[in-house]
């Protein structure tokens, strides 16, 4: 992939190591909820068509990223990698939008024959202020790009995940209690799906009605489905590489829990994307298996992963490593397809 390109100074070819889809369906989600705090974090004006990021180092060994407008090309040039197969990425000088020093994500190859990689030195002779040189998202702490990293991982090992989950209580009606806590009638929301978490701070269990935390401010009566803290999901991304894939898959045990404040908070916040759509990106939809549909969705906080046809997962920034799974039940499909009938797929 180390092929050069004459795009980052007038005599000196860029090397290029990877590349990244920055579009409304599919950007990086460490540097954001959406499409627009994506390219803000590249100070780049959030195009509909989108860019391609083309990371590499010059002939000195620094790095760079050269953004392109010619997304087909990028996309083309990925597809290619993830098969095996060689592909000579070579961006036409007039598709090129510009060339930002550093990189904003993490990339664990070097180019062969050069020096290390390191930021660029500033240009003595530039006229005005210099970029700063870009830099990963710190993800060694929790935080919104780990959280994030980590609703990704999910999607992508859905299988696993949703394997730790009892189907039988995951698509049953509740027997007790609303989202809001108060008593419902039988089949008024979803059934917490069966996992593990936490004790709640009262000690409520198995036999024992659980007392609800107190719900955050809304302007209507909760309409959301029921959720509680179920699985410690375990998640520890690492920053070596610019996707969660070494996230841990921790087992999940048997274990009531109560209502989590957070869940229904995310819950609200996503069927408010219903009636007041939110920025590009914020909801993502790509395939899956049948004609469900795997969902991504992202707020102030919070992250959601979820197939269409079945269970969701949130993550919270309150909440380190903790994987939360909501139950189907009877409301969760209706949220579900109002999110999916919002959210930008990919091409």
């Amino acid at each position: 992939m180390a092929a050069p390109i004459d795009t980052v100074a007038d005599d000196d070819a860029l090397y290029v190591l990877t590349a990244v889809l920055l579009t409304p369906a599919q950007f990086p989600s460490v540097l954001g909820d959406d499409y627009p705090a994506a390219c803000a974090a590249l100070a780049l004006e959030p195009y509909s068509e989108g860019y391609g990021l083309v990371l590499g180092q010059d002939g000195s060994g620094a790095r760079w990223t050269v953004v392109v407008e010619d997304v087909s090309l990028v996309a083309v040039a990925i597809a290619a990698w993830d098969c095996g197969m060689d592909y000579d990425l070579s961006p036409d000088d007039r598709s090129v939008v510009c060339a930002l020093p550093g990189w904003p994500l993490p990339v664990a190859v070097a180019a062969p024959g050069l020096a290390a990689p390191h930021d660029p030195l500033p240009d003595r002779e530039a006229e005005g202020i210099e970029p700063a040189p870009l830099t990963p998202p710190d993800t060694e702490s929790w935080g919104p790009a780990q959280r994030r990293m980590g609703a990704d991982e999910i999607a992508h090992q859905w299988t696993a995940w949703r394997e730790q989950i009892d189907d039988e209580t995951a698509f049953a009606d509740p027997p007790g209690t609303d989202s809001t806590g108060a008593e419902a009638t039988p089949g008024s929301g979803p059934e917490p799906a069966s996992g593990s978490g936490p004790e709640s701070a009262s000690g409520a269990g198995s036999g024992s009605e659980p007392v609800p935390e107190p719900d955050p401010p809304l302007d209507a009566p909760d309409p959301h489905p029921e959720a509680e803290v179920q699985g410690e999901g375990g998640i520890e991304t690492g920053a070596g590489g610019d996707q969660a894939d070494d996230a841990a898959v921790s087992p999940v045990t048997d274990s009531p829990s109560r209502v989590h404040p957070g869940v229904r908070r995310a819950l609200a916040q996503a069927h408010d994307y219903i009636d007041a759509p939110p920025p590009p990106g914020r909801i993502r939809s790509s395939f899956a298996t049948g004609e469900a549909r795997m969902l991504r969705a992202d707020g102030p906080g919070w992250s959601l992963v979820a197939r269409t046809d079945d269970i969701a997962f949130i993550l919270l920034d309150e909440e380190p490593g903790e994987v939360l799974p909501v139950g189907r039940g009877s409301e969760l499909p209706g949220l579900l397809k109002g999110l999916d009938a919002l959210a930008v797929r990919p091409a």
